[in-house]
């Protein structure tokens, strides 16, 4: 049963944008008197996708935006996270703990997103992400 779900906040594709996460995080943990045992998972992966639309998605383009929604399923948090760009598919990222690639970089934003969400789903080829957070209310 969906409690609530909110309006869509839209960010521009601009690095400094992925400093709105963290102020949103912390009002939806205030809002419904979540636990901050979950903060750091939460804002860690939300950051990791909002990073990825912007950089990977919609290439840093200005004219394009990042959509960010969340809704409360008790006892599951959802955020989705969606990009105008074309897509990818994630089964072919390769493997950061690989020896080969632990010297590079990048390459660990949905490695991150799937170790710290409880439910990771992409949809429309890539270019949308929800995550799911096992968030019990107190």
């Amino acid at each position: 049963m969906i409690i609530e779900e909110t309006c869509t906040m839209n960010f521009k594709s601009d690095p400094t944008s992925i400093t709105g996460i963290e102020p949103l995080v912390q009002e939806v943990f205030e809002k419904y008197d979540i636990s901050h045992d979950y903060f750091g998972n939460v804002l860690v992966a939300l950051t990791e996708a909002m990073n990825n639309a912007i950089q990977h998605g919609n290439v840093f383009d200005p004219c394009k935006q990042v959509k960010v929604s969340y809704k409360l399923m008790h006892p599951m948090l959802y955020f989705t996270i969606c990009d105008e760009g074309k897509g990818f598919n994630p089964d072919t990222i390769p493997d950061p703990t690989d020896p080969e690639n632990l010297e590079k970089p990048n390459g660990r934003g949905v490695f991150l997103m799937r170790r710290l969400a409880d439910e990771v789903l992409f949809e429309q080829n890539g270019s949308k992400v929800s995550l799911g957070f096992n968030i019990f209310l107190a």
